[in-house]
């Protein structure tokens, strides 16, 4: 992978994680149009790590005080319902999910689910979910009254972002836009369960990069801190736009969006313009 490359993967990455449109399959899909194919699982999973970091840098505030109620909570020191100390738990149940499947279906997720024709369906058909969601969602719950049952189907949704298409934030927004919560509501919690799931893929991603002679030839090491880097910057600036954009607009030009990008897609495939497959293991 060259340097131009990565840093054009890098700005996709960085424009695409926290919008409901699916980072993964536009690296997927720019990869394939710049010409490096399909920049693999390892890649996409490294450089995220860039992105979640800005997650971590916008949210800071919030989630040093989470994990300090929540540590007090353990020591007896914090009552278990302060609400930062159960959404400290409600983060932890919400990431069991990912994790499971994750590991169970690490084989599928290198490989078949980074089909494009798998990807062009998920675009579609999660797109009119989101839709769906944000048209018909109560807009009234907020994060005070998340519960279990609510933070184990925000896991269960965040896990199928696991195929390619679906999106982290936009599979989790989805459930939650069909459980009540507002659009606010609904996107920050999406941010913050994200960030043990995509710091465990990376970190783990980036330890068989390093371990592995077959992993580690194939990374471009350069490239990548340098993809990782910018992928962080200009997640930042994306998650403060998409934050201030959902306080008065609705989802529905990333629905649109998603239709058309997946419609695309479809035509390209089916007159043979791209590989479905090419690149992957």
């Amino acid at each position: 992978m060259s340097w131009f490359d990565a840093i054009i993967l890098a700005i996709v990455q960085g424009l695409t994680e926290f919008l409901p449109i699916s980072s993964s399959a536009h690296v997927r899909i720019v990869g394939e149009l710049v010409g490096t194919a399909d920049p693999g699982a390892t890649f996409t999973a490294i450089i995220q790590i860039g992105t979640e970091l800005a997650v971590l840098v916008y949210f800071w505030k919030d989630i040093v005080r989470i994990i300090r109620q929540w540590l007090g909570s353990l020591r007896g020191k914090v009552p278990r319902n302060d609400p930062d100390a159960r959404m400290g738990w409600l983060i932890i149940i919400g990431s069991i999910p990912i994790v499971v499947l994750g590991v169970l279906l690490q084989d599928l997720i290198r490989d078949q689910f980074r089909s494009l024709w798998i990807i062009a369906t998920t675009l579609v058909v999660f797109g009119i979910f989101l839709g769906i969601a944000d048209v018909l969602g109560k807009r009234e719950k907020q994060l005070d009254k998340l519960n279990m049952k609510d933070g184990l189907i925000y896991g269960f949704a965040q896990a199928m972002s696991l195929i390619p298409g679906v999106s982290r934030s936009g599979g989790t927004i989805t459930a939650g836009r069909l459980m009540g919560y507002d659009r606010p509501s609904a996107a920050r919690y999406a941010f913050l369960l994200a960030v043990p799931a995509v710091l465990g893929s990376g970190g783990y991603e980036l330890y068989n990069a390093l371990t592995e002679t077959s992993e580690a030839t194939a990374i471009a090491w350069g490239p990548t801190i340098l993809a990782t880097i910018i992928a962080f910057a200009v997640g930042w600036a994306v998650i403060k736009f998409l934050m201030k954009w959902i306080e008065t607009r609705s989802f529905m030009p990333f629905v649109i969006y998603r239709i058309a990008l997946g419609t695309l897609l479809f035509v390209l495939l089916a007159f043979g313009v791209i590989d479905p497959l090419s690149g992957t293991a």
